[in-house]
């Protein structure tokens, strides 16, 4: 019976000593949790201070999607090109050597035959593309043309109008930039054959111009 004793009095005092670690336990994290929010609270007053005074806004209840950013443009890339088309597109080359001037203005590179020009001028080749050069200084008229060959050379299309004028509001009337889009087209490796256009095509005042294969 005493051994007996000894045992429950044993007992006891272990689960009064785990009670009194797990009430100190339960002490502690109530401290740190209370340590915590009163610093939370003093880093709050801290930030009043700071900035004054704030009011929550109320919440509207609409999604915010995400906003794309705009796609980047690759300015210097675009101002060297245009530089590099300035300088490659002369206004002194000579064009009249190459030039077949019969009934109407024509030019083919060495090595086609004359059946290209002829099928250019009875419209055998549908007119894909066109670009209008009216009311453009020559420096505008020159990039534009360029951009406008390669890349319509790029995408694979084979025939296009360049519009550039009859010249009839120029002063004299003559067509100035006329001759400067001829020999800007004679220097451009992506063309192939050009002829002035026919009436319905717009005659005197565009060109139909073959462009090499892509």
């Amino acid at each position: 019976m005493t051994g007996m004793k000894v045992n429950t009095l044993g007992e006891l005092k272990s689960i009064r000593n785990a009670l009194a670690e797990r009430r100190a336990r339960e002490a502690a994290e109530r401290e740190a949790e209370r340590l915590a929010a009163a610093r939370r609270e003093r880093e709050h007053r801290l930030f009043e201070i700071a900035v004054g005074p704030v009011q929550r806004l109320p919440a509207h209840g609409r999604a915010q999607p995400p906003r794309p950013y705009p796609e980047p443009r690759p300015l210097q890339r675009e101002r060297d090109e245009a530089a590099v088309m300035r300088e490659a597109l002369s206004d002194e080359f000579d064009v009249e050597t190459l030039l077949h001037t019969d009934d109407q203005l024509s030019y083919r590179r060495p090595g086609l035959g004359p059946e290209v020009v002829r099928k250019l001028r009875e419209g055998r080749w549908a007119i894909q593309r066109e670009i209008d050069l009216h009311g453009l200084r020559t420096d505008e008229a020159r990039e534009a043309l360029g951009r406008f060959v390669r890349a319509s050379h790029q995408q694979g299309l084979r025939c296009v109008r360049v519009v550039h004028g009859k010249g009839l509001g120029s002063p004299g009337r003559a067509p100035v930039l006329k001759g400067r889009v001829l020999r800007w087209l004679v220097q451009k490796k992506e063309v192939m054959a050009f002829v002035q256009a026919r009436p319905a095509d717009g005659g005197a005042g565009a060109l139909v111009v073959l462009l090499r294969p892509a």
